[in-house]
């Protein structure tokens, strides 16, 4: 039987402070739990109101739906909510791309950039401290999964991007064309915050700006930072 302190610590989790405290963080949907577990991300408590479900998830402890729903971040609860392990940290890897993430703040578009670098075989993410928490609830849905698949590292970008001696891309408004760009083999691609792009700080460490052309009328300011970078990772994997 669930107590009041599991629920109170489930609810706590919906803060950044008290994720970092206990190291666990909160994900929803059966699809979900079982791309998590699939990948080895370690569950400390999954919680169902369906008996089916327990069955088919050994570590899950049933609770009626009204306890769910005090739990769940979300207006309607999916019936399942998993409590998992944060991933421990790995050496980055800088054997191939690395993308690079400078204040973006909406945890939509981050979600959507893991997803984006699992799909495009991105194996790291470096995020500036003042990044959206990749294990905000709202990240962790967008994802759908790919968290399990991308080493995640927030780190100071300056720092960070002063010691990879590695040619270092940023994404502007008026940077070369990335059509007509010589894409490196190896190398950085930074994308900057939704409103104020790449900041001057991490700025002085690119080596090559890339724009995407606008073809249509210059009515749009601008694409989405999440759009912007799945046109950018493709034509990185397209060499």
């Amino acid at each position: 039987m669930v107590t009041k302190n599991q629920i109170k610590l489930v609810v706590s989790l919906k803060q950044k402070k008290y994720r970092s405290q206990h190291g666990l963080f909160v994900v929803e949907g059966e699809k979900l739990v079982d791309e998590l577990l699939s990948a080895g991300l370690k569950p400390y408590q999954i919680f169902v109101d369906d008996a089916g479900l327990v069955q088919r998830f050994e570590q899950a402890e049933l609770v009626s739906g009204k306890t769910l729903k005090q739990m769940s971040n979300l207006t309607h609860p999916s019936g399942i909510l998993g409590v998992f392990r944060m991933k421990d940290s790995k050496d980055l890897d800088l054997e191939d791309w690395v993308v690079a993430l400078d204040a973006v703040r909406d945890p939509g578009n981050m979600g959507t950039i893991i997803r984006l670098c699992d799909w495009f075989g991105i194996k790291t993410l470096v995020c500036s401290p003042d990044t959206v928490d990749c294990y905000n609830p709202k990240v962790l849905q967008a994802t759908m999964g790919s968290i399990a698949r991308v080493n995640i590292e927030y780190a100071d970008l300056t720092v960070f991007l002063e010691n990879v001696h590695r040619p270092i891309y940023g994404a502007y408004m008026e940077g070369e064309p990335v059509y007509g760009s010589n894409l490196t083999e190896k190398g950085i691609l930074v994308m900057g915050n939704e409103a104020n792009g790449v900041s001057d700080e991490v700025g002085k460490f690119i080596t090559h700006k890339i724009a995407i052309p606008q073809f249509g009328a210059a009515t749009a300011e601008s694409l989405n930072v999440a759009t912007a970078t799945a046109i950018l990772l493709n034509e990185i994997r397209r060499g």
